[in-house]
């Protein structure tokens, strides 16, 4: 199946931010060469947009989610903060990176079966890919492979914020899945589903969101500035971003602010 501009876009900026990770690099460019994982990804946002009328949940933003964490991830690093996996020292930073993007590029796989429950069918559809790329990378080593998929997988089961994760490296994935809101994800629900549904909110407030911006922060390691063009965008926020970043071990490290467009931002964690 062809790829769309906008997942090689992606794709682009991942195989960018990873320069300096030689078996990050290797395992992207298996993963999105892997022609099943390609097809679950498409057909779980043929199930969430066309089936469900739910908001974007395919190829670009779990490609958009991995993006996000890897940056954030990296600014981490460079702030001299270190992963849990480095803390506990089992692992290195290069196996909390690895975690990271298998979560990712696989954690809203369940929706291929329905919303409710996804994050633990993400994990049961995940695992076979886990399992045979982490071989693939570390075909020598069982016990980076271990920590990695374990790391993965608590990522992918607290991705929705609906159970405590205690990680680092799956707090990041919480909160980069939180941050693919934009108006580009509700594009496609908003023009093809037409009759009033209770949760529609998801889709309008997310169409007011223009812009989110991930970088260093000046009181924190990471900033995330977020700009609307309406106000209902911050049902988005409040509702959703601010639900996941508070049940983030990541939270800590953050500074968030958001606001209407040509009106002074609002603060809502420093």
């Amino acid at each position: 199946m062809m790829k769309s501009v906008k997942e090689v876009s992606i794709e682009s900026k991942i195989l960018k931010r990873l320069q300096n990770h030689p078996k990050c690099l290797e395992l992207v460019n298996y993963l999105f060469s892997d022609a099943e994982l390609q097809e679950m990804q498409d057909y779980a946002n043929n199930v969430s947009i066309k089936r469900l009328g739910y908001n974007d949940h395919g190829p670009v933003h779990m490609r958009q989610v991995t993006a996000n964490a890897i940056k954030m991830l990296n600014i981490l690093h460079e702030s001299g903060i270190q992963t849990s996996l480095e803390a506990e020292e089992i692992g290195c930073f290069e196996d909390s990176m690895c975690a990271v993007i298998l979560a990712g590029l696989m954690h809203d796989l369940g929706m291929m079966i329905g919303r409710e429950g996804h994050e633990q069918m993400s994990v049961i559809l995940a695992k076979p890919i886990l399992e045979r790329a982490a071989m693939h990378i570390f075909p020598e080593n069982l016990h980076r492979r271990t920590v990695i998929k374990s790391v993965a997988i608590e990522s992918i089961i607290g991705h929705m914020a609906s159970r405590r994760i205690h990680s680092i490296e799956a707090g990041i994935i919480l909160i980069a899945d939180g941050c693919d809101m934009t108006k580009g994800r509700a594009k496609i629900p908003l023009a093809i589903n037409t009759t009033p549904k209770v949760g529609d909110i998801h889709k309008y407030s997310a169409n007011a969101i223009d812009r989110i911006s991930i970088h260093r922060g000046e009181k924190k390691p990471i900033r995330i500035d977020i700009e609307m063009s309406a106000e209902v965008g911050f049902f988005q926020i409040e509702e959703v971003l601010i639900t996941k970043i508070n049940m983030s071990p990541s939270k800590q490290f953050l500074e968030l602010y958001s606001g209407v467009e040509g009106e002074e931002p609002k603060c809502y964690i420093e």
